[in-house]
């Protein structure tokens, strides 16, 4: 997705964030889909939100990566969490990196996602750090393996695009507990 002008990108960044609302206010697959479990208050949407965003602070990433990056991390979590199909017109990328992002359960991630494209892998650094972030809920066995998942993909991520924004993230808030 290369916008051809920066309102027109604009529009269709804000198009799609409409669209994880909608998907994560009006169509979870479950109450509990529709809010973070920290606070079982927070909107869920703040999480892709935020995943997409921060990648788009990235501006040593190629746009080729960045544009449709951002709405596959906007939509990333549609197709497990709710009952909202991706817009009929989604290009073929994104598509394929929102359903590359897609996993059964966090077991099945961890084992899969080396399988997927660099980018898919790239993208769920954004995913994983986001997790972490307002992980407060989350056991210390299951804490301790998301932070080896997500320093094996910032490793991953370190060596394939360099030391971006996510990958100082990923390191002040990857410890174990």
């Amino acid at each position: 997705m290369h916008p051809s002008t920066t309102q027109g990108y604009a529009d269709q960044l804000g198009t799609a964030i409409q669209h994880a609302i909608r998907a994560h206010t009006h169509f979870p697959k479950t109450p509990r889909d529709a809010v973070r479990l920290w606070d079982r208050q927070t909107p869920y949407v703040v999480h892709p939100i935020w995943c997409a965003m921060t990648l788009l602070t990235e501006t040593s990433l190629p746009e080729q990566i960045r544009y449709p990056g951002a709405i596959a991390l906007l939509w990333h979590d549609t197709l497990e969490d709710t009952d909202l199909p991706l817009p009929e017109q989604t290009q073929p990328l994104v598509r394929m990196l929102v359903e590359e992002m897609t996993f059964v359960n966090l077991d099945q991630e961890f084992e899969l996602v080396w399988q997927r494209s660099e980018t898919t892998r790239l993208l769920k650094l954004y995913d994983k750090v986001s997790q972490l972030l307002d992980g407060i809920w989350i056991k210390d066995a299951r804490w301790n393996q998301i932070i080896a998942h997500t320093q094996k993909l910032e490793q991953f991520v370190v060596t394939t695009y360099g030391q971006l924004n996510i990958v100082k993230i990923a390191r002040s808030v990857c410890h174990p507990r």
